[in-house]
């Protein structure tokens, strides 16, 4: 039987280490660093922010987690994202993915996760 996507992740102790990774990913990209670097001073927030992707990333990849953040077009509304900021995100998922040893069918998942949610955070 083929294990879920979520235990190819590495369940919520594998999802938490990608997701610090993808953090410290998007602040040291110069596309979307800005975006994340108000946060640097608010711990707190930065602790959602991870708590939120979390719950997503494990709830999205079959885990046991109920993820209860906003919708994502309520979470990205006003921030005026671009495609190229889009576009440096997702490379940042995929490369915090191959980091992680995170297989290529599995990182396919994602891309195909990550991209059908680009109408709901692109430009609103």
């Amino acid at each position: 039987m083929e294990r879920s996507l979520y235990e190819r992740l590495g369940g919520a102790v594998g999802i938490t280490k990608i997701v610090d990774d993808l953090v410290e990913a998007h602040l040291s990209n110069p596309t979307i660093r800005a975006r994340f670097l108000p946060y640097l001073d608010r711990p707190d927030v930065v602790a959602e922010v991870k708590r939120h992707t979390c719950d997503f990333l494990g709830t999205a990849s079959g885990g046991p987690e109920c993820y209860k953040g906003r919708t994502m077009p309520d979470a990205h509304r006003g921030m005026n994202i671009t495609e190229e900021e889009f576009a440096a995100a997702v490379n940042d998922v995929l490369a915090t993915l191959e980091r992680n040893n995170i297989d290529e069918g599995s990182r396919a998942e994602i891309l195909g996760m990550v991209s059908s949610l680009k109408v709901q955070i692109v430009d609103l």
